[in-house]
């Protein structure tokens, strides 16, 4: 990654899920100057505002029409992006948005069309992929040195506290789209397709465990048959005290890796033994923002990039849209009680 000229942004919502995009916005390396913040509430951004030296915009019209805006950040919950999202795109202002792109595939399709009609890239906050470890075992897959992959298993075995789903509009299908699936392991779902390629087939059971009173589920497992012709395993869940990191296995016929929380290790079937990365928090516990700001610092820095060289970034809606669908196919799956293609 070239080093660029600065890249103007605005920052809009400031909710839990801006903490790692404020705290990685301070650091020069991530090529952005902030153009100024913006929050339903002016009372936190002020505090924003006073913390960090920002300017508050006024309004999203005021951010739409600056000619010295080049993009904007958009961390509001996915049930308030619709109309952000269309203003943005039609005064040609570039998105990197928290996932997910929105709460059901169609709408979340709509937005990506809206950022392409308007010839506007738009990103999303999958930051898994950005990890060191994640990095290292896309490339043994690119290269093939883990021979065939035949065996997929992901667990994500997090959890939150009653107390995180009273917050209102958490774990509703009206504002979050979902629960763990989408709002969760949405995370290593993602990194998991951009290992093994696309899903195929799936056969699940989504349910609400006894330990919370929420709409949607805090529980999900599914088989899974992959276009490849590889079978694995998904496990997700919310409810598994004290929470504990998340995992992708990849058992080839050459080795098996084991990424957990960011830390790869290769287990090669001649012997040999490769680490790479470092345990880091994930946010898997009762604070869900308990982790470095380090895979923020890489996603923006690949988005202001993109800006600049008028490219793509790396994850982009449309294929965020992949990890949507998989989404799909495992709740409709769980509500139909038969194997779903994923479409």
């Amino acid at each position: 990654m070239q080093k660029v000229r600065p890249v103007r942004l605005a920052l809009i919502g400031l909710g839990m899920a801006t903490k790692p995009h404020l705290e990685a916005l301070l650091d020069p390396a991530c090529g952005v100057e902030v153009a100024g913040i913006f929050n339903r509430s002016r009372g936190k951004a002020e505090i924003v505002a006073e913390t960090c030296g920002y300017r508050i915009f006024d309004s999203l019209e005021e951010i739409a029409n600056d000619p010295e805006v080049e993009g904007v950040i958009l961390a509001t919950p996915p049930d308030q992006r619709d109309e952000i999202v269309a203003m943005m795109a039609r005064a040609g202002k570039h998105i990197l948005m928290e996932k997910p792109v929105e709460r059901t595939s169609s709408k979340a399709e709509a937005l990506v069309e809206t950022c392409e009609r308007h010839a506007v890239h738009l990103g999303i906050v999958l930051q898994h992929r950005f990890r060191a470890g994640s990095r290292r075992l896309r490339s043994l897959v690119e290269d093939g040195a883990l021979g065939d992959i035949a065996l997929v298993r992901v667990e994500v075995p997090w959890w939150r506290g009653q107390d995180y789903y009273d917050q209102p509009g958490r774990g509703t299908y009206a504002r979050d789209g979902g629960g763990v699936l989408i709002s969760q392991a949405i995370h290593v779902l993602d990194l998991m397709l951009s290992l093994t390629g696309p899903a195929q087939w799936v056969q699940a059971l989504c349910a609400t465990t006894s330990l919370h009173s929420m709409e949607s589920e805090d529980f999900a497992t599914a088989g899974v048959r992959f276009a490849s012709g590889a079978v694995g395993s998904i496990m997700a869940t919310t409810a598994s005290y004290p929470g504990s990191a998340e995992s992708i296995t990849l058992d080839g016929s050459l080795g098996t890796a084991v990424l957990r929380a960011g830390q790869l290790e290769v287990i090669w079937r001649d012997g040999r033994r490769e680490e790479t990365g470092e345990p880091a928090a994930t946010g898997g516990g009762a604070d869900p923002m308990a982790f470095p700001c380090d895979w923020h610092k890489a996603v923006i820095a690949d988005f202001a990039v993109a800006v600049c060289e008028n490219r793509p970034p790396a994850v982009t809606g449309r294929e965020a849209l992949k990890v949507h669908a998989l989404i799909d196919a495992i709740t409709g799956s769980s509500k139909q009680g038969v194997a779903m293609q994923v479409s």
